[in-house]
């Protein structure tokens, strides 16, 4: 009699995402429900609501389970929502302090291979995440009321205020989770 040897998850590449997901900024998402028309200086209120829902995602079976061929599984998600935060928290801090900075690159596909998202710990990047998450809440909860229409832009040159730069954050965050992992 063999033993069953477990089951090996996928990290391989999956396809560079191509949308240019600005638009839910101006029409909404119809995939998720999101709505831009929010007020931005809860956005800190909504971050910190998916904490609980992320941590019940990481403790499902099935977590490395890549749904279908080209998708992230729902830990290599919530990785991505982990380092997600990191970035947004960084170009939220160069908005705040630098007059219209650029925005260093950062290619999230590239660290999902090299940080080996599919293998990593779900209950360290639970940990991890509900860390992050407070930590950019209470980033956008401590931008001023002068202080949301400061601008900053990525390196392909859309520009963002701090107000659409948070519901561009959100929308991400409250995107994968809704839509991508079904939390």
């Amino acid at each position: 009699m063999s033993a069953e040897r477990p089951e090996i998850p996928d990290t391989s590449p999956v396809p560079t995402e191509t949308k240019d997901w600005t638009v839910v900024l101006t029409e909404g998402c119809a995939d998720c429900g999101f709505d831009p028309g929010f007020d931005v200086t809860t956005t800190g209120e909504r971050v910190r609501a998916t904490t609980e829902r992320w941590a019940a995602v990481l403790d499902r079976l099935g977590m490395t389970d890549r749904p279908r061929p080209g998708t992230w599984s729902p830990l290599e998600y919530a990785c991505h929502v982990r380092d997600l935060c990191r970035v947004f928290r960084e170009r939220l801090r160069l908005m705040l302090t630098e007059e219209d900075p650029v925005f260093p690159a950062w290619d999230q596909d590239a660290d999902a291979v090299a940080d080996r998202y599919n293998l990593q710990d779900p209950y360290e990047v639970s940990g991890q995440l509900a860390q992050e998450l407070r930590a950019t809440a209470d980033a956008f909860d401590a931008v001023g009321d002068e202080q949301w229409s400061r601008p900053g832009r990525r390196g392909d040159g859309k520009d963002f205020t701090v107000a659409s730069f948070a519901a561009y954050f959100l929308h991400d965050v409250e995107h994968h989770l809704r839509f991508d992992v079904r939390g």
